[in-house]
Formats: structure tokens, C-alpha cells, sequence
């Protein structure tokens, strides 16, 4: 009954989710691809379908609808300027300057070409003009069919030195292509490469310059767009068709770099938050706040998943929190209300999202590699924090299909158990490029992105 009422609403059709991975999270963003399988075993050498090196630098998920690879890059131009003295460059397709203050999956990376200082320190400001764009890869091949100049400009501010300019992932339904690069804009592209529209939001100041990353939500006609930074903050809903902007919702949050989430409850689909200071639920047709729950860590960046009426909200930066939301019947505030079913308060992930496989919940402890696998009926665990061989830390959030659970680490090695209640791997892999992104899964594809290459990997 319940699964019924209150039910994730997914970005397409079930007849497509067997071969795409639409968003960043996948089909279903819950990082299961329902009908995917696969390969359990590669290397350099073994199982590559393809492997090409990526222009620029940038950390979002591939995203695969058909026979098309679609990637983020922010590309170095050699263009210096004095950050004191330049205005914004806008020497591509999306020309016009910038308004001041009025985005995981997000995933760190390091270019030395972007003036990042690296660990908890502020980033340094960035001399060199960027070009951000987005690349259609030929699944088939790896070959480019085509690039798109969405902005060129000096970034205001820089970045974690783990981070990047080009860590939010894109969306698509198979006919529209949503682009947001945060203070770069907002932009629908068809799948030729066409811009159908663009949007100026502003610009973020990002806590300690630490980087942008949350990745837009697509439900049916409905683009939604967050802009959580150290200055005024909102979550906006566009029409995916002519751009028109639908409603603008004020909200009161630090800089927030995890992506809405679409739910169903009872026949109303609602977009939901998760952040810092409060887990939040909008009208996705007015924008109205339904409710809100306190109860994250500060910096937060997983993603929350959904299934069976029930929310799983968790983040790990300076203490740990996993809260089970209901969400029948939710609304006001619900800190410490009955419609928290369960709560953890130990080993939950930094910057990876979690996994909801079935009835089973994996995340990661902070950025480690130590898995941590709950029942999320009873809230009981099933691993609890045991460290996973080879991997040395972990940004990317994990991915299943086919029973199997793929982890991979920042180091290229990567494992596959089995989805069951006790540990057991099937396999230990292992690249020679550096992993900070998240994997993606369509029919019998397994596409990794590196600091160098983008991998497709198949079994041959």
C-alpha cells in the first residue's frame, strides 16, 4: 500500500532505464542500473571497450542516453589575467555578464592549472580563463561527436584542492540536455549540441572557495536548479522547453553541494534538499517548503535516496548522521518527530552518496574505504564499517546492477561484491589513472572517468 502511495518518481520510462544512465545517480537515483550487468573483472588490459583521453580537467558522472557519452570539462585556456582588474570573459555561446550574488555525485579533483591550494585551506584566485564545456562521446567508439562551448570566463573564486571547476553532472530525458555549471549558467542543449536556452543565476561565493557541484534535477517538464552558497540562497524550477523561470523559493542554508531529489507522496511529486542546516521538501509545482528536519553535519554532499515512503538523508563531515524520514503525512518541522523511524550516528560518508540496492543501504566512513552496509526496514547494520582492501580513500559513490555492488577508490583500484548482508567480493580491479568520479552503469557498460582518460569497459 505504502509502496503505492509515496514512491521515487524516476527520470524516464522503465522501458529505457535497462541501457541509460540519464543522471548522476542514474534511472532511479539510487546509483542501481535495474537491468545493467556489467563486467565483474578489468584492467588496462583486459575488458576495455575503449579508452580516450578527456580534454580539460572536471569530475562529474558520465551520463549515457543511447549511443551518446555526455561529460563536463573545464579546459585551461592559457589566457592570464589580473583576477583584481579583469571583468568576466564571455567569449562563448553564453555571452552576457554575470548578476551578483543571485549544485555529488560531486566529486573532487585536482589541476594545478586552476591555482587550487588543495586541503581545508582557501583556494587561491585564479589568473587563468577557463573554457567549460560539455563533450558528446560516441558510446560505441569513445570518439567525439561533437563539443559545446557553454562559457568562457576567469572564475571569480577557485577551488578545494581536491575539487574542480566542472564537477556537476548533467541530465537529460532523451531529448533535452540540462548543463548547470552554477555561476557559469544554466543551459538546455538538444542532443545534436543545439542551445535551446541559457540562464545567468549569479555568482557563488562557495564556503572557504571550496568549489561548486550540485547537479540539477529533471521531472517531466520541470528543470529544478539549487543555489546554496555563503550569500543569499535559493532553489529555482524552470521549463524545460523555453527556460521560462516557474517559481523562485528563498532558502536559509550554507553552501549545499547535494542534488534535489523528486519524490512521489500521495500522487504530488515534492523535490527534496538535503543540506546543512536542514533536510527541506518544496511543492514542486508551487515551491511552497512542505516541511524540513535538522539533523545533517556542516559541508554537506551526499545525495539522499528514497524508496517505500522513505527517506535516507546522511552526510560525515565533523560527525556522522543517517536519518529514515517518512514521508506519508510529513510536514512542518520534523527534527525529532515520530516521522524519524530510525537514526545512525556513526561512519557515514564525506563526500560519496549512498547506495540503496532493494531493501539494502552501502555507504562509506568520511572519504575511507570502509563500507558500511544497513537494513533499511530494521535500521540495523549488516557491515559495519569494514575497510575494503587496495582502496585509498574513496570520492565516488558507489554503483549496483546485477546483484553486484561496484567500489571503486581514488587510486583506480576498484572491488565487486555481491549484494548480500555479509561481505564477499568477486573481484579486485585495478586502472592506472586516478578515480574521483562517480561510475555510471547502461546495459552492459561500466564507464569510469579518471583524472586522464574516460574508460567504457565491457566484457569481451
Amino acid at each position: 500500500m505504502l509502496r503505492a502511495a509515496v514512491c521515487l518518481l524516476p527520470l524516464i520510462a522503465c522501458a529505457a532505464s535497462d541501457q541509460n544512465w540519464p543522471a548522476w545517480r542514474g534511472p532511479l537515483h539510487n546509483g542501481v542500473s535495474p537491468n545493467g550487468d556489467p563486467p565483474i573483472e578489468w584492467s588496462e588490459i583486459k575488458n576495455v571497450k575503449w579508452k580516450v583521453k578527456v580534454p580539460g580537467s572536471g569530475t562529474s558522472t558520465p551520463i549515457i542516453w543511447e549511443n551518446q557519452v555526455f561529460l563536463h570539462t573545464a579546459i585551461p585556456t592559457g589566457k592570464k589575467l589580473d583576477p583584481a582588474a579583469a571583468k568576466p570573459e564571455t567569449g562563448g555561446p553564453a555571452a552576457g555578464a554575470l548578476a551578483q550574488a543571485p549544485d555529488g555525485g560531486a566529486g573532487p579533483r585536482r589541476s594545478e592549472a586552476q591555482g587550487a591550494s588543495g586541503g581545508g585551506m582557501r583556494s587561491q584566485q585564479p589568473t587563468e580563463v577557463m573554457r567549460f564545456e560539455v563533450i558528446s562521446f560516441n558510446r560505441n567508439t569513445g570518439s567525439i561527436l561533437w563539443r559545446k562551448t557553454l562559457r568562457e570566463e576567469l572564475p571569480h573564486e577557485g577551488h578545494h584542492g581536491d575539487h574542480g571547476f566542472a564537477s556537476y553532472s548533467p541530465v537529460t530525458d532523451g531529448e533535452h540536455l540540462i548543463s548547470y555549471f552554477g555561476s557559469r549558467g544554466l543551459h538546455c542543449l538538444d542532443l545534436k549540441g543545439n542551445i535551446k536556452w541559457q540562464k545567468d543565476l549569479g555568482k557563488m561565493q562557495t564556503k572557504m572557495s571550496f568549489g561548486e557541484g550540485t547537479s540539477p534535477a529533471l521531472h517531466q517538464n520541470t528543470v529544478i536548479a539549487l543555489f546554496d552558497h555563503e550569500g543569499p540562497d535559493f532553489i529555482a524550477a524552470f521549463d524545460k522547453s523555453s527556460g521560462k523561470e516557474l517559481w523562485r523559493t528563498p532558502r536559509d542554508e550554507e553552501t549545499t553541494w547535494s542534488t534535489p531529489l523528486v519524490v512521489n507522496v500521495n500522487g504530488k511529486p515534492q523535490v527534496v534538499v538535503s543540506a546543512t542546516r536542514k533536510i527541506r521538501s518544496y511543492d514542486l509545482a508551487t515551491g511552497k517548503q512542505i516541511w524540513e528536519c535538522a539533523g545533517m553535519t556542516a559541508n554537506s554532499i551526499p545525495s539522499p535516496v528514497t524508496a517505500d515512503g522513505v527517506l535516507y538523508a546522511i552526510s560525515g563531515f565533523r560527525g556522522s548522521a543517517l536519518l529514515a524520514i517518512k514521508l506519508a503525512g510529513a510536514s512542518g518541522d520534523l527534527t525529532d518527530s515520530p516521522a524519524i523511524l530510525w537514526k545512525h550516528n556513526k561512519s557515514t560518508p564525506y563526500v560519496p552518496s549512498p547506495l540503496l540496492y532493494g531493501d539494502k543501504l552501502y555507504f562509506f566512513a568520511g572519504n575511507n574505504a570502509m563500507l558500511s552496509c544497513f537494513d533499511v526496514k530494521t535500521g540495523n547494520p549488516l557491515i559495519d564499517a569494514e575497510r575494503i582492501d587496495d582502496l585509498q580513500g574513496v570520492y565516488a559513490s558507489p554503483v549496483g546492477a546485477k546483484d553486484r555492488v561496484y567500489l571503486i577508490g581514488r587510486n583506480g583500484a576498484a572491488k565487486v561484491i555481491k549484494n548480500l548482508a555479509k561481505l564477499e567480493v568477486l573481484a579486485s580491479n585495478r586502472l592506472d589513472d586516478r578515480i574521483d568520479s562517480s561510475p555510471a552503469i547502461a546495459g552492459k557498460d561500466l564507464f569510469l572517468r579518471g583524472h586522464e582518460y574516460l574508460y567504457c569497459l565491457a566484457e569481451k
